[in-house]
Formats: structure tokens, sequence, C-alpha cells
């Protein structure tokens, strides 16, 4: 019986949760770390792509040059012999006007020179040795150069490996200050409702009762900076994917509506308000039950 003016007042907010627990501080607060929770998880998710891309492109790829002036004949046999080869997928001879047109950033408009023949090979699957992949080809076409892209790719794929663990690092950091904040404001509530919380607890009210109002007013509460925050982030993500288009292989986008939209993480963004009020709920409920603890 003595549980009843407990529970019979629910909606009538009994301990003074809304006062005690602004509606607008802790919030803005939340907002605050989802947006940068949203940001690096989706710096996580670009590391991931791009890694992935520089594996599939770049590290799966060589080259062989052969000598200026190398006789077409002799070009086409080599072609042949390499693209015969069970681990390249595909090869072929590079146009003038295609190395031209990378050389030309460096050395502006290609002087009237004898430049080598560049045979461009796609390789079937990523090797774990490239170095082995690079003899074979090079007994193949002994008078030729093989430049093998594996070595450095991998160093650029452990960069973006790093990045995304930092990525990571980052978001149990925002989520840790975020427990911190709800743990601040939850002890915030008590110190400012202390003698209500009291009486009821004498009345009867079950430690369950109490620490469930407050863990209840901070997920609505954090739940709510949650939706701000991922409503700020998804105007961010897209602008920074569209940065990062170039490095996946796309283009810049020419308007707003031309934004990377479909490459967010949306499954992400969408769990992350629910995450937050699950995370606040938990804190608050785990403040207030250690609280209640100390009471006689």
């Amino acid at each position: 019986m003595a549980e009843a003016p407990l529970r019979r007042s629910r909606g009538r907010d009994p301990l003074g949760l809304r006062r005690a627990m602004a509606d607008r501080l802790l919030p803005a607060l939340v907002a605050a770390m989802v947006l940068l929770g949203a940001l690096a998880l989706a710096g996580a998710e670009g590391a991931s792509a791009v890694a992935a891309r520089w594996q599939a492109g770049a590290a799966a790829a060589m080259t062989v040059q052969l000598p200026a002036g190398t006789p077409s004949r002799r070009v086409q046999a080599a072609v042949a012999a390499l693209a015969a080869l069970p681990e390249v997928a595909e090869a072929r001879a590079m146009g003038e006007d295609r190395l031209s047109a990378l050389l030309r950033p460096w050395l502006g408009d290609v002087p009237a020179i004898p430049l080598p023949v560049v045979i461009e090979l796609q390789l079937d699957h990523l090797p774990a040795a490239p170095e082995a992949v690079a003899a074979r080809i090079a007994a193949v076409v002994p008078d030729g150069s093989v430049e093998a892209h594996g070595v450095w790719v991998a160093r650029l794929v452990a960069l973006a490996r790093s990045l995304q663990a930092v990525a990571f690092a980052a978001l149990l950091l925002v989520a840790g200050l975020a427990v911190a904040v709800v743990t601040v404001a939850v002890r915030a509530g008590i110190a400012a409702r202390r003698e209500a919380i009291g009486i009821l607890h004498d009345l009867g009210a079950t430690d369950a009762d109490i620490a469930g109002r407050f863990a209840g007013r901070a997920a609505l509460l954090v739940g709510f900076g949650g939706l701000l925050g991922t409503a700020a982030a998804v105007p961010v993500l897209a602008a920074f994917a569209d940065l990062a288009a170039p490095l996946l292989g796309g283009q810049p986008a020419a308007s707003v509506w031309d934004l990377p939209w479909h490459s967010l993480p949306w499954v992400q963004l969408v769990l992350l308000p629910p995450f937050a009020a699950a995370l606040g709920w938990l804190s608050a409920l785990v403040t207030v039950r250690l609280w209640l603890r100390e009471l006689p």
C-alpha cells in the first residue's frame, strides 16, 4: 500500500525531475557528442572503404617498362606472354597519349623525346608476396623493368587501418564522455530532489521505482539530444563524403542534391539516437542505484 502514492502519480512527476534535470543543457551536450561520434564513425567507415579500394585496385596492379623504341611486334609478344600468366587478369600496352597525360602534371607538355613502352598489368587477386610475382613477370620479359605497387600500397593500407583504429578510439572516448555527462546531470538532479527522494523512500517507494524515474528522464533527454546530433551530422557527413569522392573513384558533386547521400552509413546513423538513449538510461539507473544504497 505504501508504494501507491508514487505509482499513482507517475504522470505528475512527484520527484520534480522536469525541474531538477533541465531539458536544454543535457540534450545540447549530448547532441554535440553524438555529432562527434557520428564523425568518428563515418571516419572509420571511410578509412575502411579507402583501404579496401586500395587493396583491390593499386595493390593488384603492376607495370612493365620496355626500352624506348621497342618494336611493336616485340611489345605485342610481351603483352601476350604476360596475359598468359595465371596471376594476370589483364595486360595491355599503354598508349602514348595516356602516358603523356600521366606525365604532364610533373613534366608539363612532354617534350619530343623517346618515351619507354609501358605495359599495364591487372592481377587476378591481391598477391600475398608481390616480389615473387614480380620475379615471374621479369622472367617472362627479361628486357623489361617490373614495378610492383604492393609495397607502398601496403603502407597506405596500414595508414588507413591506423586511422580506422583512431576513429574507433575516438568513438569510445565520446561514449565515455556522454556517460560522464549523464552521471553528473543525474547527480545534480539527486542533489536538487534529495528531500523528496528521502520522503518517498521512507513511504515505501522501491529503489527500482526511484531509479526507473531518473533513468526514464535521462533516456528521454539523451535520446532527444541524439536525434539533434544525428540530424546535424547528416549534412556534414555528406559534405565530407563529397570531398573524399575522388579517393573512391567518384567525382565531386555539382550541387547539394548531387551529394553522395546514399554513401552515408545510414544504418549506424539511425541506431545512434536509440543507442544514446539506452546509454543514458543505463548510466542514470546505475548512478541512482549506487546512491540509494547509501541511504539508511
